[in-house]
C-alpha cells in the first residue's frame, strides 16, 4: 500500500505494518506474522505522524496492489 503525507508531516511510529518513506510518499509492507492470510481473514495496521503547529491535513492518494 503506499499513500501520501502532507508537506511538512513525518512518521513517527507504526504497528503491524513495514513503512518507508521517500519524499513524501509513504509505502507500507507487512511484516512475518502478517504477510499470509487465510481466506477471509483480516489484519490491520497503523501509524503516527507528527504535523506542523496549526496544520490539520491528512495523508491522502491511498493505494493498495
Amino acid at each position: 500500500m503506499t499513500f501520501t503525507l502532507p508537506a511538512g508531516h513525518t512518521i513517527t511510529g507504526s504497528w503491524n505494518a513495514s513503512l518507508t518513506v521517500s519524499g513524501s510518499t509513504v509505502t507500507v509492507r507487512n511484516l512475518g506474522h502478517n504477510g499470509a492470510l487465510a481466506p477471509n481473514a483480516s489484519t490491520s495496521f497503523g501509524f503516527q505522524a507528527s504535523r506542523p503547529n496549526g496544520n490539520t491535513q491528512v495523508p491522502s492518494g491511498y493505494t493498495c496492489a
